[in-house]
């Protein structure tokens, strides 16, 4: 077992009333190893109060027993100039790319060897960091805390005798997956890159999009196990600053031990976290972002998701497409109003069929009536019961489908969903005609751009089929208020969430239903509050009369 005396020798230096405390934990602990690791713990919870000694060797010891000397955290010993002043350089195997932290020993060992360095530690400190470090950012670290925080995300640590503040360098240079097209929100026409796990790389594809310097990041560090980092980017000068102020607080409030995914942030952020519709945007389109950011909202990019949230939402964000604006506005409002179409079809298909065929026959053509009762005749369950069992069907072979792997999942869908309908419609359990309202539902569900709002449709299809089984079109009457008053209730960061249409604003309904040609969206959306509302020039940008061309 590793000795603990130059830990017990930092704490003497230290000579501070905690070091007395510290020092009690460390009894026992070189023989007994989990009275070891409680006194990690111990100095881990006191770890922004440990101040960096000038004696590199005594740091490093506190560290390795916070660390449980983790073999991926590697040390490099070495000496400066002709003093031989002793250094030491730390850093995570495969976090810090080892190419930049072997050209940094070399720099400093080569180009300082015959370097006479001043004495004092102030001198020392300012010389080393004007004159003797390379990198393109570094900054000073004064307590232990930092040290390991920056050195489990990719830096490197500088720390020589004499000192107490050691020097941060990045160098981070994991490997992470090139940007290529998210598989959720694929287009025809269109930018074919998408964000990856790594937010440095995500924050860049932003930039690229918008090369504004009035583009802000503000980088904050989420979670107490996990210190994950977590970026909010908006435009000053377009974006709310009460509304940046609102994002920057519920970020700020988040008290959680890890965030490994932006869904854990999205669920802690939202206004209504009981309300099964999307109250934040959650995208993997860099484009997309960035026409967002341009219409005054704010984004949050999380880093190890592919997945940046963006905020305020509304539910017409949820039925636009980013291909709607890089298409000709005539056949971008057609899909546009195609979607909402087939919004009210996977909410409400299986619903009116079960409807009309129990309650309300007569408002059926006699010859589709005996049609729809020829073919239900034999089936021993209920219309409602009958939908609801091909729907928890459909919907366990889609679950399947995603869950394993890709091959064989579209081939389990596929394959499943033929034999079982077919083997069921043959065993007289469900009426041929059911089968295609429900596959048609399914398809309907996929036209919504917006995976979480598809969700959302997709579970309040169930109790709309319970309500039109009890109730017929009361109960679906009863059903679609009930959602219009919960809808109208519901606000994302102060924004209205069915805006701009309760509110009305008719103005923008310039770009709801259908998308008007560019030249004729001079203004950002009138709901928004934003600080700059024209986005056009109108009279330079619209077409010239053919006599004038």
């Amino acid at each position: 077992m590793k000795s603990l005396q130059p830990v017990r020798d930092y704490l003497r230096w230290w000579r501070d009333p905690r070091a007395t405390l510290l020092g009690g934990v460390l009894a026992g602990a070189e023989e007994n190893s989990r009275k070891r690791e409680q006194a990690a713990l111990h100095f881990i919870d006191e770890a922004k109060s440990l101040p960096i000694s000038p004696e590199p060797a005594q740091n490093w010891a506190v560290l390795q027993l916070m660390l449980g000397a983790a073999p991926d955290v590697v040390m490099r010993e070495f000496t400066l100039g002709t003093g031989k002043l002793p250094a030491m350089l730390l850093f995570t195997d495969n976090m810090a790319k080892r190419t930049e932290v072997t050209a940094m020993l070399d720099s400093m060992m080569v180009r300082l060897r015959d370097e006479q360095f001043p004495t004092g530690a102030e001198p020392l400190e300012q010389y080393l960091k004007e004159r003797s470090i390379t990198g393109a950012d570094v900054t000073p670290v004064k307590n232990l805390s930092d040290v390991t925080t920056k050195l489990l995300t990719g830096d490197v640590v500088l720390m020589a005798k004499g000192l107490q503040v050691a020097f941060r360098m990045p160098a981070t240079g994991f490997e992470h997956r090139t940007p290529e097209e998210p598989a959720a929100e694929p287009v025809v026409r269109g930018p074919k890159e998408g964000f990856v796990e790594t937010g440095a790389v995500n924050i860049a594809l932003v930039r690229r999009r918008l090369h504004d310097p009035r583009l802000r990041v503000e980088s904050f560090t989420i979670g107490k196990r996990s210190n994950t980092p977590v970026t909010m980017v908006y435009l000053a000068g377009v974006a709310w600053p009460e509304m940046v102020d609102e994002v920057r607080r519920r970020l700020k409030r988040i008290n959680i031990d890890g965030v490994i995914e932006s869904g854990y942030i999205e669920e802690l952020i939202e206004d209504a976290p009981g309300s099964p519709f999307p109250l934040v945007k959650s995208t993997e389109r860099p484009d997309v972002v960035a026409g967002e950011l341009l219409e005054g909202r704010v984004a949050i990019i999380t880093d190890g998701t592919p997945h940046a949230l963006v905020v305020p939402t509304t539910f017409t964000s949820g039925m636009q497409a980013s291909e709607d604006y890089y298409q000709k506005w005539p056949m971008a409002s057609f899909t546009r109003m195609l979607r909402y179409l087939f919004l009210v079809v996977a909410l409400l298909g299986p619903a009116s069929f079960i409807a009309v065929t129990t309650y309300h026959q007569e408002m059926l053509p006699t010859q589709l009536l005996l049609s729809i009762m020829s073919a239900r005749e034999g089936v021993p369950f209920p219309a409602m019961v009958e939908a609801l069992m091909m729907e928890i069907a459909f919907e366990a072979l889609r679950e399947a489908g995603v869950r394993l792997p890709k091959p064989v999942g579209q081939a389990v869908s596929i394959v499943g969903a033929l034999v079982i309908g077919e083997a069921a419609v043959q065993a007289g359990l469900v009426s041929p005609i059911l089968v295609i309202v429900v596959a048609v539902t399914g398809i309907a569900s996929f036209v919504i751009p917006m995976f979480p709002l598809a969700l959302a449709l997709r579970l309040l299809r169930f109790p709309m089929i319970i309500l039109a089984g009890s109730f017929g079109f009361y109960g679906i009457t009863l059903g679609l208020i009930a959602i219009s008053i919960h809808l109208a209730s519901l606000r994302s960061f102060g924004v209205p969430y069915m805006a701009p249409t309760m509110p009305a604003t008719p103005t923008d309904f310039k770009d709801l239903f259908i998308r008007v040609p560019w030249w004729a969206l001079v203004n950002r959306p009138k709901f928004m509050p934003v600080m700059n509302r024209k986005r056009q020039e109108p009279e330079r940008n619209k077409p010239a009369p053919p006599d004038e061309q």
